[in-house]
């Protein structure tokens, strides 16, 4: 590794950095290289952070001064270990992005954004699910990442309307729920191949469930704190596959059928599903009515009709 930062030694080494910040825009390999190396060290330093803070309390002699140094001494450690091989982290990184270049059609290594470590290393807005790995490699999968609400809605809209005949609901109403749990599409949780589950309502999947999985952090309100944590959803082959399986699942399960009577209205029909407990977000439905009325949709759905597609 010939980072300025990992060739000196020192984590206080600020020009380096700036050097380093510099060179990024060069999208070369050897500041490719550097980057995953600076990545691991910083990887390195939340590893050394979390085993502190899982300690059993302070010792006698702990101070503020001793935690200062005590931090000092890690983020040293971490470049230290860096170095060299390190962990393997940055190789790995290096790989997959220098990959994510080739793919892209990129002359030089970049961190493509569908790539599945560019998904990993950039957070998801609060509420959004963003799957980290999964249990079964697809079969026959076609990826699916629109790049505007405008194309998640043209290309959702097919789907959801055949899927709100069989709820006798307006299609509206389904897509502005997927585009709540999905971020408009931009979240939908993805494989370990970077394909997409198709998993637009963020149906979970319990032991009745036969099909393929997806394993992904998701934020979740337990007694009124918002709290993050891992569970299994569906993944399904196709969008089709992912509505009809969305409509199924509100029809054969009991705490639904209040819902369902109030399909006729999109508002009515959000705030029931809120109260049977589809999402423990207490502003779930108030979020969805907010989509519904928005520019966005209204637009969308309006250049829909129009054009008579």
């Amino acid at each position: 590794m010939t980072s300025p930062i990992a060739g000196n030694g020192v984590y206080t080494d600020f020009q380096g950095l700036s050097e380093l910040r510099s060179r990024a825009r060069t999208n070369s390999e050897d500041t490719l290289r550097e980057v995953a190396g600076q990545f691991e060290a910083l990887f390195i330093q939340m590893m050394l952070k979390s085993m502190r803070d899982a300690g059993l309390g302070e010792g006698l002699l702990d101070s503020e001064h001793t935690k200062t140094y005590q931090t000092m001494f890690d983020k040293q450690i971490s470049i230290d270990l860096s170095k060299g091989k390190g962990l393997g982290l940055a190789e790995m990184m290096v790989r997959q992005l220098s990959r994510a270049g080739v793919e892209n059609g990129a002359a030089q290594p970049e961190l493509a954004p569908q790539s599945p470590t560019f998904q990993a290393l950039m957070p998801p807005p609060a509420g959004v699910r963003t799957a980290v790995q999964t249990s079964a490699a697809p079969a026959a999968n076609t990826d699916w990442s629109p790049d505007s609400p405008q194309a998640f809605v043209t290309q959702l809209w097919p789907h959801a309307e055949r899927t709100a005949r069989s709820l006798r609901i307006a299609p509206e109403a389904l897509i502005a729920q997927a585009a709540l749990e999905t971020g408009w599409g931009k979240h939908v949780m993805r494989r370990a191949d970077g394909h997409s589950s198709f998993n637009l309502f963020g149906i979970k999947a319990d032991a009745r469930w036969t099909g393929e999985r997806v394993t992904s952090e998701t934020i979740e309100f337990r007694d009124g704190l918002m709290r993050k944590e891992r569970a299994t959803f569906r993944a399904y082959a196709s969008l089709a596959e992912g509505l009809a399986d969305y409509a199924n699942f509100l029809q054969t399960n009991p705490r639904y059928q209040e819902a369902l009577t109030k399909a006729g209205d999109p508002v009515g029909f959000a705030q029931a599903l809120a109260a049977a407990g589809y999402a423990t977000d207490p502003e779930y439905a108030r979020k969805i009515n907010n989509i519904l009325s928005g520019d966005p949709l209204r637009r969308a759905v309006a250049e829909i009709k129009e054009s008579g597609t």
